[in-house]
């Protein structure tokens, strides 16, 4: 899970412990050491400015360090009082077009008038069309005010589950987004072989994609890849068994096939570090799957490892699952969405045999399988059983809609079944030995048909992935759509 690197600034015209008339500092230094430690123990790392900003000379200074920093992806501009708008918006412009992000927190109180000095500022950036994260509430607030706030009637039965969080916790999914946007700026993603299955929502375009995200394509075939695989060493085999019998509390059988699923998942892992690639999708069949392996088990060890990664060439669903990836503290499962119970919510997601080993469930360790479709790579190969383990989460996946991306979000239950049924509902799509994740989606299911624009769901572990994805979204210039 990222750790993001935040400036941290406060500024204010009447500092430097100067008293208001009732003999009071205007700036509350015990306020701003409270709200930098509950920041900090929320997870992110401050880079702290010195001395609080209030003239173009020192706004031009701080901002200065914050913007050559390569490690600082946003700033946290707290409020201490009042300020000249003028004063900062010309260091802040500057700053902001390097692509990192600005976020304006103004914790509520009379003393020291901190609204005023944060709705002067947010409304200058506003005024210059300059984006940017307004919030207003107290450290210790469950809830509070922010711009990017969605417009819910009070009385929805949504509200639970569509919210954007406290204060601290706005503040954080903004800065983990501002560090993907960040991070994804001069990445490669690398993509092995073709478009699968003729998939048409998966394509990309490589200059939309340098445009939006700064991300560039690389390909390579097959070729290289099976050549690796074949070159392995049993030296290299040997030393991952250790963790393969970890991960599923034995070693698969050795046959060819088997051999070859495992040749195949060091193969990837050995080409994708060479090239340098930061994520990676791959066409699987038709190809690989024939002529070689089926890339479940090699898929699966991959993101168990936290790769961001795709079957079928689908770079829509690669760059969700790495956003995931890196968002959480558990691997990310993508699969289909194999079936919908819209008088329940109740979604199957089912993935043809790829899935990370350690979110198996209460309902037995994960397991050893085969890929089982003939028709979807003869060469056949290793794959992963299981029930995902229960939690709370989010399903989510980007697409395009005439050349526009979108975000279907949606937060999520993950649970399991009873244990005297599970066999059951495994048996109902035909193919059981198949990863299977049951979720309740907490949305309106028909919007969230009606915008879904690919058979795959990537199910992410985390209620904090929400609103982080939701941020990504409006600094990127995705279209997210929240059922």
């Amino acid at each position: 899970m990222i750790t993001p690197t935040v400036g941290f600034i406060v500024y204010g015209v009447h500092k430097d412990g100067l008293l208001d008339p009732m003999g009071q500092p205007f700036i509350d230094d015990a306020l701003i050491a409270k709200a930098k430690k509950a920041l900090k123990d929320a997870g992110l790392r401050l880079v702290e400015h010195d001395i609080v900003v209030a003239s173009k000379d020192e706004a031009r200074i701080a901002f200065k360090r914050m913007k050559y920093d390569d490690e600082v992806s946003s700033v946290i501009l707290f409020t201490g009082t009042w300020v000249w708008a003028a004063h900062m918006v010309g260091a802040i412009r500057d700053f902001a077009m390097t692509g990192k992000q600005v976020l304006i927190w103004t914790h509520p109180g009379s003393q020291g008038w901190r609204p005023v000095g944060g709705l002067v500022l947010h409304g200058a950036l506003m005024e210059i069309g300059l984006h940017h994260k307004f919030v207003y509430g107290g450290v210790d607030d469950s809830t509070s005010s922010s711009t990017s706030e969605e417009k819910i009637p009070s009385d929805s039965p949504k509200d639970k589950w569509r919210s954007r969080g406290s204060t601290i916790e706005q503040i954080v999914s903004f800065c983990q987004a501002a560090h993907m946007k960040q991070w994804l700026n001069m990445s490669t993603i690398g993509t092995f072989g073709g478009r699968g299955m003729g998939q048409t929502c998966g394509v990309a375009d490589p200059s939309q994609w340098m445009k939006m995200f700064g991300i560039d394509i690389d390909s390579r075939d097959t070729t290289e890849l099976i050549k690796t695989a074949q070159n392995i060493t049993a030296d290299e085999i040997k030393t991952v068994e250790p963790r393969i019998k970890q991960l599923f509390g034995e070693l698969p059988e050795m046959n060819v096939v088997n051999e070859r699923s495992i040749r195949l998942w060091l193969a990837i892992r050995k080409i994708v570090e060479k090239e340098k690639w930061d994520f990676y999708t791959i066409q699987s069949f038709p190809g690989l799957g024939d002529d070689y392996s089926a890339t479940c088990f090699a898929q699966s060890m991959m993101l168990e490892d936290g790769w961001g990664t795709s079957t079928l060439g689908d770079f829509n669903t690669a760059l969700t699952v790495l956003l995931l990836a890196k968002l959480s503290k558990e691997p990310v499962y993508y699969g289909d969405l194999q079936h919908i119970d819209k008088s329940n919510n109740e979604i199957k997601i089912i993935g043809d045999g790829a899935c990370p080993p350690s979110l198996a469930g209460k309902l037995g360790p994960a397991g050893f399988a085969e890929h089982g479709i003939p028709t979807e790579g003869e060469a056949g190969g290793l794959s992963v059983k299981l029930v995902c383990k229960v939690g709370e989460g989010v399903l989510a996946r980007l697409g395009r809609v005439d050349g526009r991306f979108t975000m279907v979000i949606t937060r999520c239950t993950i649970f399991e079944p009873p244990a005297d049924q599970v066999e059951e509902r495994k048996r109902e799509c035909g193919i059981p030995f198949w990863p299977h994740g049951f979720v309740t989606a907490h949305c309106d299911i028909d919007v969230l048909l009606q915008n879904w624009t690919n058979e795959y769901a990537c199910l992410g572990y985390g209620a904090h992935l929400y609103p982080a994805l939701i941020d990504f979204c409006e600094m990127t210039g995705i279209e997210p759509i929240l059922p």
